[in-house]
């Protein structure tokens, strides 16, 4: 039985959504792999992203 990849099942829906995010990398053995170029993923969703410098609300509760 073979474990299922889910970051490779992930990448696949994020490239769905956002086909030019999507980029090709080597792996430790130089096989090719898809990649999620992160930076342009922001950029496109420049409008949508609480940037991580922000601190976070305080909630009561």
């Amino acid at each position: 039985m073979e474990s299922i990849d889910r970051t490779a099942q992930n990448i696949e829906k994020i490239g769905a959504l956002f086909p030019n995010c999507i980029t090709e990398t080597k792996d430790e053995y130089g096989k090719s792999k898809k990649a999620i170029n992160f930076d342009l993923l922001r950029q496109m969703l420049s409008g949508d992203v609480i940037g991580g410098a922000k601190k976070p609300m305080n909630l009561p509760g």
